[in-house]
C-alpha cells in the first residue's frame, strides 16, 4: 500500500511537472510569437513611411498644381481644397471604430496601384497634371489595401473616392454646361430685374440696361457654385442620411446653386444699374461670387439636417 501510494505521489508529480513544462512551453511560444508580430509591426511601419516619403517626392509637382488651381479665384475650384482635409476626418473616424480588427494586407491593392503609376508615368510625358492628380486617387484604395487589408479599406472605400471631387474639371469637358448655366442664368436675371423697375434688353448672355451692360461669361456661369455644391450634398449624404434622402439631396444641389447664381446676377445688375458700370472693377464682384456659395450651402446643409430629422 505504501509502495502504491508512492508511486501515485511520484506519477502526479510527474504530471504536474509535464504540465508545467508544457505550461512553459506555451509560454515561450507566445513569447516568441509576440516578438516577431511586434517586429512585424515595426517593418510595416517603416514601410509605410517610406512608401509615404516616396508617395509625396513624386507626388509634390502635382500637389502643387492643385492648390494652384483651387486657389486662382472663387470661381475656379475653390472646394477642392478643403476635400482632402474632410477625406482625412472622415478616414480616421472609420479606422479609429475599427481599431480592434488585426493587422492585414492584400495583394489587390496593385490592381489599383500599378494602373495609378502608370496614369502618373504617361502624365510626365503630357504634362498634363490633371491625369497625375487622377492617379492619386486610384492610388488611395490600393495602398489601403495593402497596408491595411480589406476589413479596413472596405469601410473607407467611398471617402478615398470623394477625393475625386477635389480635381479640377478641364473647360473642354465642361465648355455646353458653362454655356447652359451662362444662358440660364440670363434669361432668368431678364425676367427677374424689370420687378425692380429697370428695363433690360437680352442679347444671348448680355444684360443691356439703360446705364450699362453686363456680360454672364463663363467665370459667372455658376459652374463652381454648382460643383462645390454637389460635392458638399454628397458628403452630407454619406455621413448621416439614408440613400433616398441623400439621393435628394444631391439631387437638390444643382437647383440650389443654379438659384444662388441667378440671385447673383440680378445683383450685379441692380449694382451696375445703381452704381455704374465700374462697380464690376470693385471688390463687390468677387464677393458676390463668394455671396452664391453663402447662399447654395446653407441651403443644402439645412437639407441635409431636416432630412436627418426625418429619418
Amino acid at each position: 500500500m505504501a509502495l502504491r501510494d508512492l508511486c501515485l505521489i511520484l506519477t502526479g508529480r510527474a504530471v504536474d511537472a509535464r504540465n508545467r513544462n508544457g505550461h512553459m512551453a506555451d509560454r515561450g511560444m507566445a513569447t516568441d510569437s509576440e516578438v516577431t508580430g511586434a517586429a512585424r509591426d515595426r517593418g510595416r511601419q517603416w514601410l509605410l513611411a517610406i512608401v509615404g516619403l516616396l508617395f509625396v517626392a513624386i507626388y509634390a509637382p502635382t500637389v502643387q498644381w492643385l492648390w494652384g488651381r483651387w486657389t486662382m479665384s472663387v470661381w475656379h475650384n475653390v472646394h477642392g481644397m478643403f476635400i482632402p482635409l474632410i477625406v482625412t476626418y472622415l478616414v480616421w473616424q472609420e479606422l479609429k471604430r475599427l481599431r480592434s480588427l488585426p493587422a492585414s494586407s492584400s495583394p489587390w491593392g496593385f490592381v489599383f496601384l500599378i494602373p495609378a503609376l502608370i496614369l502618373h508615368t504617361l502624365d510626365t510625358g503630357l504634362n498634363t497634371q490633371l491625369l497625375s492628380a487622377a492617379s492619386i486617387v486610384l492610388a488611395m484604395p490600393g495602398l489601403s489595401l495593402l497596408f491595411l487589408g480589406p476589413a479596413r479599406t472596405q469601410p473607407i472605400m467611398l471617402p478615398l473616392l470623394f477625393l475625386a471631387l477635389m480635381l479640377p474639371i478641364p473647360l473642354v469637358m465642361t465648355e455646353p454646361l458653362h454655356l447652359a448655366l451662362r444662358h440660364i442664368s440670363a434669361r432668368a436675371a431678364a425676367g427677374i430685374v424689370p420687378f425692380f423697375g429697370i428695363p433690360i434688353y437680352l442679347e444671348q448672355t448680355t444684360l443691356h440696361t439703360v446705364k450699362a451692360q453686363v456680360a454672364v461669361v463663363d467665370a459667372c456661369s455658376g459652374f463652381s457654385t454648382l460643383y462645390a455644391s454637389v460635392a458638399t450634398a454628397c458628403l452630407i449624404a454619406y455621413i448621416g442620411l439614408n440613400w433616398r434622402w441623400g439621393s435628394l439631396v444631391i439631387i437638390a444641389a444643382a437647383p440650389i446653386a443654379i438659384a444662388a447664381n441667378i440671385a447673383r446676377v440680378v445683383l450685379l445688375v441692380l449694382l451696375v444699374q445703381w452704381q455704374g458700370a465700374e462697380v464690376v472693377e470693385t471688390p463687390l464682384h468677387p464677393l458676390s461670387g463668394i455671396l452664391t456659395f453663402g447662399l447654395a450651402l446653407p441651403a443644402i446643409f439645412w437639407l441635409g439636417q431636416y432630412g436627418g430629422r426625418r429619418r
